[in-house]
């Protein structure tokens, strides 16, 4: 059986079982010690592994990925299209979400009674990510902070901005030395891909399982209760990510790729799946670059680049994430925003989609960031904290097959 298939039926599996538990045995002792001991940290385990290759998977692929280009020119022509076609797609994301949420309002409809108890139930996450933002970087000094005064300390620190900027300059110092001894490094520095991704192929064997766990664990705890209680802004934010995902990457994939957008899908399957049930761009980026090469079969150095960059730059599915959210919390409080102060939003949404850690819940600040800019209390976050790791694993479904949509786009033209 393939592993998308696998992993497919340990998400049924997971979920299933965990729906049988929340209706069966609610808050049982014996549930919470096997989520507790047992299914959260054997997903935990699964995701660090991943996240324990990403750092020297993203160098040597961005490094090998400038590289191989061969000239300044190539590489300024790839990253330019990637970044329109970024900013491009994006703004239409955002420009979807914004239009559905104000023809449904949906926040408009949440019960007062639900409300406080939600608020009440997210109040001190919400307040931990509200005082987080206060300590982050913001404005030039975040785009200062992209160069780093230590490469090694970003690494460290899980900068993936900051070690992408060092890659890519180190990958350009590579393009202009032609020496025996730069090649020799270009050699090590593909070793160091090649045993990333080897690595990387053990660990995913794992995914079937740590997908059950991790699926077990968010429907054992919540049930469907929270959907429920929120359930048509889960149905807007769903609705938006599926029209975008559906409708805009298809006629991308097919005017501008020139690719059947069935073909597309089904060869992206493995990475769709893998998206949706850990919730993080980053893990999945080992898998999309084997989508792009054995599947898609686009052009490595592209691919390469166009991947590695798009796992924290090209995040179509959290900026459209993020202005929905905003707009509904607005609605909630009876903050009527105008369309300049809309067009603000979609804005710093695009911008946000743009420098967002590829991490699970990584866009939650950002949008405790832009409510505090339009006049809606950040605190207010807590209100959707309880099915925010549902949609999480849906917007980051989108930011994958957005890569990867991205790659096929970008590859058309360009040398293999």
């Amino acid at each position: 059986m393939p592993l998308h298939s696998r992993m497919l039926v340990g998400f049924v599996f997971g979920l299933v079982a965990g729906l049988l538990v929340h209706w069966l045995a609610p808050g049982a002792p014996w549930v919470e010690w096997l989520t507790t001991y047992v299914t959260q940290p054997a997903g935990q385990i699964f995701l660090r592994l991943l996240f324990m290759l990403v750092i020297p998977l993203l160098f040597s692929a961005l490094v090998m990925g400038v590289s191989e280009m061969g000239d300044i020119r190539a590489l300024g022509r790839v990253g330019w299209k990637t970044l329109a076609y970024t900013v491009v797609v994006s703004a239409i994301a955002v420009g979807i979400g914004l239009a559905l949420v104000n023809l449904i309002r949906p926040g408009d409809g949440i019960d007062p009674a639900v409300a406080r108890q939600l608020l009440a139930d997210g109040a001190d996450r919400a307040q931990a990510i509200v005082s987080g933002n206060a300590s982050q970087a913001q404005g030039l000094s975040m785009v200062v902070q992209i160069v780093p005064d230590n490469v090694i300390r970003a690494a460290a620190s899980n900068d993936i901005l900051a070690v992408m900027f060092f890659a890519v300059l180190f990958g350009v110092g590579m393009v202009l030395t032609p020496t025996a001894g730069a090649g020799r490094l270009r050699e090590a520095i593909e070793g160091l891909f090649d045993i990333s991704m080897t690595l990387i192929d053990l660990v995913i064997r794992l995914a079937p399982y740590a997908v059950a766990c991790l699926v077990f664990n968010l429907a054992a705890q919540f049930g469907w209760e929270l959907l429920g209680r929120l359930a048509i802004y889960v149905v807007v934010v769903v609705t938006a990510l599926a029209i975008h995902g559906i409708v805009v990457y298809s006629l991308a994939v097919k005017v501008l790729g020139g690719m059947s957008p069935v073909a597309f899908f089904r060869a992206s399957q493995e990475a769709i799946v893998l998206a949706f049930s850990t919730a993080s761009s980053n893990a999945t980026l080992p898998t999309a670059l084997r989508v792009a090469d054995e599947q898609l079969r686009l052009p490595r150095h592209v691919a390469r680049f166009v991947l590695t960059v798009g796992a924290t730059a090209n995040q179509n599915g959290t900026a459209l994430f993020e202005g929905v959210t905003v707009l509904f919390l607005a609605q909630f409080f009876g903050v009527d925003l105008t369309i300049g102060q809309q067009l603000l939003v979609m804005m710093v949404c695009i911008l946000g989609g743009i420098g967002t850690a590829g991490v699970p819940a990584g866009s939650l600040p950002v949008v405790a960031l832009i409510l505090g800019m339009v006049g809606v209390p950040p605190e207010g976050i807590g209100l959707i904290l309880g099915v925010d790791r549902f949609l999480d694993m849906c917007r980051t479904t989108l930011n994958v097959t957005g890569d990867l949509a991205a790659a096929v786009v970008v590859a058309r033209g360009e040398a293999a």
